[in-house]
């Protein structure tokens, strides 16, 4: 077993495995790298090296999450983090044995997220001040968010030279740094070259991101946050009472499809989920067509 080097080196090895070897996107490369940081600091204040943390360690200090509050779901994005962490460790030759392999997660339970109709979309679109610069730029983000299914990491770095506006379909990279083509709805593109025409065209952007579609009244890009916080404001102005995020465009775009008649397949691919099960969720969302499938088509139904 090779001696362990301090923490800063460890976590910095730890961060070029995470971007070199598991191809893991800057979000989730971040989260894992402070949940090593964490499973460290803990050791630290037993005091234990990494070496020494049996599986009775992890259940105290996933057992302090719960007692702090840390929900379900973060809590097993934690354990994630760690598994991967020791996965390193093994494989560096830093430890023999792997206390995360019995390891379990707490269990969560289906969350099923808020959907907004058409309706609310168009009132939020309507809610937009056309007078302010930054108006249309906010018109194509909500046609982005809606039109394309984007989650809010892939909206903030989408860049011009990856949008086919005649073609009509956007290159897009997801999560784990992987790419896909997703089609571009005809109103999404409208807006979006009738941003790059007008308010777009009279910002200089900073250096770096030139390329970048979506910038602030500064030229640089977006953050996640601030387009949280345009959606949330657009969201209060239409009167909408229900929590609205930019991922709830997602799973209306999501949604919508599935009630239009898209299948499911297609559906996960324009999404990016690397599993249909993540994108069966949206079944338990549109039970009333599933009610008029089963009633329309299943043979003990037909006539007879």
């Amino acid at each position: 077993m090779r001696p362990l080097p301090s923490p800063d080196s460890l976590l910095r090895s730890f961060a070029a495995y995470l971007t070199m070897e598991r191809g893991l996107s800057p979000n989730t490369r971040e989260a894992y790298l402070n949940d090593a940081a964490r499973l460290l600091d803990y050791a630290q204040s037993i005091p234990l090296a990494p070496s020494e943390i049996t599986l009775d360690h992890l259940h105290e200090l996933i057992a302090s999450l719960h007692d702090l509050g840390i929900s379900p779901r973060s809590q097993a994005r934690f354990i994630a983090g760690i598994r991967s962490f020791f996965r390193f460790l093994k494989m560096e030759g830093f430890i023999d044995d792997d206390p995360t392999i019995l390891l379990e997660g707490p269990r969560l339970g289906s969350h099923l997220p808020d959907v907004l109709t058409i309706t609310d979309i168009d009132a939020m679109i309507a809610s937009i001040d056309m007078s302010s610069p930054l108006g249309q730029r906010n018109r194509a983000i909500i046609e982005t968010l809606y039109g394309c299914g984007l989650r809010v990491s892939e909206l903030v770095d989408l860049e011009i030279s990856r949008i086919f506006l005649d073609e009509g379909y956007v290159v897009v990279t997801g999560k784990g740094s992987k790419e896909r083509l997703v089609p571009l709805s005809p109103v999404a593109a409208d807006e979006i070259t009738t941003y790059l025409a007008d308010s777009r065209s009279h910002l200089i952007p900073r250096r770096g991101d030139e390329n970048v579609l979506f910038l602030n009244r500064r030229g640089a890009r977006l953050t996640r946050v601030m387009v949280f916080y345009i959606i949330r404001d657009l969201a209060a102005l239409a009167g909408i009472r229900k929590t609205v995020s930019p991922h709830t465009l997602r799973h209306s775009f999501a949604t919508h499809l599935l009630e239009g008649g898209a299948s499911l397949r297609a559906i996960q691919q324009m999404l990016g989920h690397e599993s249909i099960a993540t994108t069966e969720i949206y079944l338990h969302i549109d039970r009333t067509r599933l009610h008029h499938e089963i009633l329309s088509h299943h043979p003990r139904n037909l006539p007879r």
